[in-house]
C-alpha cells in the first residue's frame, strides 16, 4: 500500500505583500526576497525536490555583479542602482539569503525561471540596502536593472560553464590523489608475481604491481582528458543576449562583463568568438560530460577487478585483502565485503546514465538556442559532486589499505598449466599443449611433468619459470 503524505499549510499569521509581473499580481510572503516570477515558478516546477546547485547560484550571482559593473562603466546603469546591485551580490556571495533561491534544479527551458529567481532576490536585497521596501521595483527592477544587457539565453550557458569549472577544479585533485595511491600500491606490490587472466581464464604471469601501475595510467589518462575538456568551458557567450546577436547590449559591455566575471571567479574566461554557436551548441558541456563518463568506465573496471581479486576468502580468488570499513552482513558474523568498491560501481553507473542525459539534451537544441540547459548542468554537477566526495574515500579507505596474499598468488602461478607457454620456445607448441592437458587431468604441475619426463632440467625450468 502506497502512503500518501498530505501537505499542511501552516501559514497562520504570515504577512504577505503584493508583487506584480507581466502576468498580473501575486501574493508573496512579506519577508521573502524572491518575487512574482519565482512564486509562479515554484508552483509549476515541482520535479526533484532539489534546489539548484550552490555553484550555479554562485555563478549566476557573479554574472549579475559583473553585468552591473560593466553597465556602470558604459554609462547604461546609474551608480546608485549599480552599487546597490553589487553590494547585494556581495552579500549573497558571502552566504546570505541562499534560502531564497527556491527554483528547482530542473525548471523551465533555458533556465529562465532560475534566472528570474536570481534577478528578484538581488533586486530585493539591493532595495533594502538603499533603504527601500522589498517589491518597490520602480526603484530597482529585476528585469530592467539586475538583468540589464542580459538574457536567460546567454547568462545560463555562461553560468553553466562557470559552475562546472568550479566543480571540475575540485574533481581533478581527487583523481590525482587516487592516482598517487595506485602508484604507491604498484611499488609495494612490484615483486608479487601473479597469474594473468584474459577472457577470465588463466594467462601468462604478470605482477600485482604492474596491474596497479596500469590502473594508475588509465586514471591519469582520464584525468588529462577532463583537464583538456575544461579549456572549452573557458569560452563564454555572455553578451550574446537572446539569439547570439548581442541585441540590447551597449558598446563595450561584453568585453567588460566577461573580464569582470573572470576577475571575480578567478577563472581564465574569454569571449566565445562565435556567440551564436555559444547559445545554440552545448558542445563544451557534452565534452566534459563525456570525459567524466570515460573516467567512470575506468573507475568501474578497476572496482570490478578489486572485487574479484578480493573475493573469498575461501571460495574466491583471495589474491588481495581489503580493509574492513564496517561489518559486511547483518546475519553472517565476521563477513567483510568490498563495500566501497561496490559504491564506486554504483556511482559509475549513475555517471554513465547522466552522460546519456547530457548527450540527448545536447542534440535537442533547435536553431538559435538549446533550451535543455537545467538538466544538463544538474547532470554534470551531480556527477562531479559524487566524484569529488567519494574518490578520496575510495583512495584512502580502500585502495591504500589493500594487502597482497603472497601465498595465493604463488600457488596460482605454480598450479596453472598455462605457464607451459613460457617453455614453448624450448619444447614446442604441440608438446606444450599435451602437457597442458595432462596437467589438468592429473593435477601435477607443469614443473613436475617437464622434469619427470626429462624434457628440461630442473635448472632450465627454474630459469624459465622462476
Amino acid at each position: 500500500m502506497r502512503m500518501h503524505i498530505r501537505k499542511i499549510n501552516f501559514s497562520f499569521g504570515v504577512k504577505f505583500r503584493t508583487d506584480s509581473d507581466s502576468l498580473g499580481k501575486v501574493e508573496i510572503p512579506a519577508e521573502a526576497y524572491y518575487g512574482a516570477f519565482t512564486a509562479r515558478a515554484i508552483k509549476q516546477y515541482h520535479v526533484t525536490g532539489q534546489r539548484s546547485h550552490p555553484y550555479l547560484i554562485m555563478a549566476f550571482v557573479m554574472i549579475k555583479r559583473s553585468a552591473a559593473v560593466a553597465n556602470m562603466k558604459v554609462k547604461a546603469l546609474d551608480t546608485k542602482r549599480g552599487n546597490a546591485i553589487i553590494k547585494a551580490c556581495d552579500k549573497i556571495l558571502s552566504g546570505k539569503h541562499l534560502d531564497q533561491f527556491l527554483v528547482e534544479a530542473i525548471n523551465s527551458g533555458a533556465g529562465t525561471a532560475f534566472n528570474m529567481n536570481t534577478n528578484e532576490v538581488i533586486a530585493n536585497v539591493a532595495l533594502e540596502i538603499i533603504g527601500n521596501k522589498k517589491g518597490n521595483y520602480e526603484v530597482i527592477h529585476p528585469n530592467d536593472h539586475v538583468n540589464m544587457s542580459q538574457s536567460s539565453n546567454d547568462t545560463f550557458p555562461t553560468a553553466m560553464h562557470v559552475a562546472i569549472l568550479f566543480d571540475v577544479n575540485q574533481v581533478i585533485p581527487a583523481i590525482d590523489e587516487l592516482v598517487k595511491t595506485l602508484i604507491k600500491k604498484a611499488k609495494e606490490f612490484s615483486s608479487y608475481q601473479k597469474i594473468g587472466r584474459t577472457h577470465l581464464m588463466d594467462a601468462l604471469p604478470v605482477t600485482l604491481g604492474s596491474e596497479f601501475a596500469a590502473y594508475a595510467t588509465a586514471l591519469a589518462r582520464a584525468r588529462d582528458a577532463i583537464f583538456e575538456s575544461k579549456k572549452e568551458l573557458e569560452r563564454v557567450a555572455l553578451g550574446g543576449t537572446a539569439v547570439g546577436s548581442g541585441a540590447n547590449t551597449p558598446k563595450g559591455y561584453r568585453t567588460l562583463a566577461i573580464a569582470e566575471l573572470g576577475k571575480i571567479s578567478k577563472l581564465a574566461l574569454k569571449p566565445e568568438p562565435d556567440m551564436q554557436f555559444g547559445l545554440e551548441s552545448r558542445f563544451a558541456v557534452a565534452r566534459v560530460s563525456s570525459s567524466l563518463r570515460n573516467l567512470a568506465l575506468e573507475l568501474g573496471r578497476i572496482s570490478n577487478d578489486i572485487r574479484l581479486m578480493a573475493s573469498g576468502p575461501v571460495a574466491g580468488l583471495s589474491e588481495i585483502g581489503i580493509p574492513a570499513v564496517h561489518a559486511g552482513s547483518s546475519i553472517m558474523p565476521g563477513k567483510v565485503n568490498p563495500s566501497l568498491a561496490e559504491c564506486m560501481n554504483m556511482i559509475c553507473f549513475d555517471i554513465i546514465g547522466k552522460d546519456s542525459t547530457v548527450a540527448l539534451a545536447a542534440q535537442a537544441g533547435q536553431f538559435e538556442l538549446n533550451v535543455m540547459l537545467p538538466v544538463m548542468v544538474k547532470s554534470v554537477l551531480d556527477s562531479m559532486d559524487m566524484l569529488r566526495n567519494f574518490v578520496p574515500i575510495f583512495s584512502r579507505n580502500l585502495v591504500d589499505g589493500l594487502s597482497a596474499n603472497k601465498t595465493k598468488l604463488s600457488q596460482y602461478i605454480e598450479n596453472s598449466p598455462v605457464i607451459v607457454t613460457l617453455l614453448t620456445p624450448k619444447i614446442g607448441y604441440q608438446v606444450s599443449a599435451d602437457l597442458f592437458k595432462e596437467s589438468l587431468k592429473t593435477g601435477k604441475t607443469i614443473r613436475q611433468l617437464v622434469i619427470s619426463k626429462g624434457l628440461l632440467t630442473e635448472k632450465e625450468v627454474k630459469a624459465l619459470l622462476g
